[in-house]
């Protein structure tokens, strides 16, 4: 039981109801941090503007931002996230054996070229944000990524803490997918 009250989808009015109903026509369910933050009405259109700018855009793809998100849920041990992205990546046509993959070595991501570049930058920026190296900006501008793409990758993973603290803290259910899937 969490320690906060939410905004159960029957109850929903206004912006939290379109978007309950959005998530569930789309992905076929509501996302837990989103319900977590339904809490705040303030916070959470901030973040359901945060998700539809993200979805629509123009250089981080869907699978990239996917991606970024399992591998940081994992390093975060935050199960929730970590299930929900597996199953996006699943239905994005990814094996157990691909995901194996990606999880001992980011590089090794089915990802294209440049977009395996962003995920592995981020990937050592939210593990180890000290050690990265004005080069590997400068190389992910050589790849076409602008700043503002670097950026929007990069809170995209650092995303990832905020929810798994909160998640934790409030005890909200970590569980995301049935235990037949």
């Amino acid at each position: 039981m969490p320690l906060i009250t939410t905004v159960p989808p029957e109850q929903a009015e206004g912006t939290i109801k379109e978007a309950y109903e959005m998530f569930q026509q789309n992905i076929g369910l509501i996302p837990k941090p989103m319900e977590m933050m339904s809490a705040s009405p303030a916070l959470f259109e901030l973040q359901l503007r945060r998700v539809q700018y993200l979805a629509q855009h123009p250089k981080l793809s869907y699978a990239l931002l996917a991606h970024i998100r399992y591998l940081v849920a994992r390093d975060l041990d935050y199960p929730y996230c970590t299930d929900f992205n597996r199953m996006i990546l699943k239905k994005q046509g990814l094996s157990d054996e691909d995901i194996g993959r990606l999880e001992a070595d980011p590089a090794a991501s089915l990802l294209e070229t440049d977009e395996a570049a962003m995920l592995c930058f981020v990937v050592k920026a939210v593990k180890s944000p000290a050690e990265v190296a004005p080069a590997e900006i400068e190389g992910l501008r050589d790849l076409g990524y602008e700043d503002r793409d670097i950026i929007d990758a990069l809170a995209q993973g650092v995303s990832m803490i905020d929810h798994a603290i909160m998640m934790q803290v409030f005890q909200m259910e970590q569980a995301c997918l049935p235990p037949e899937a």
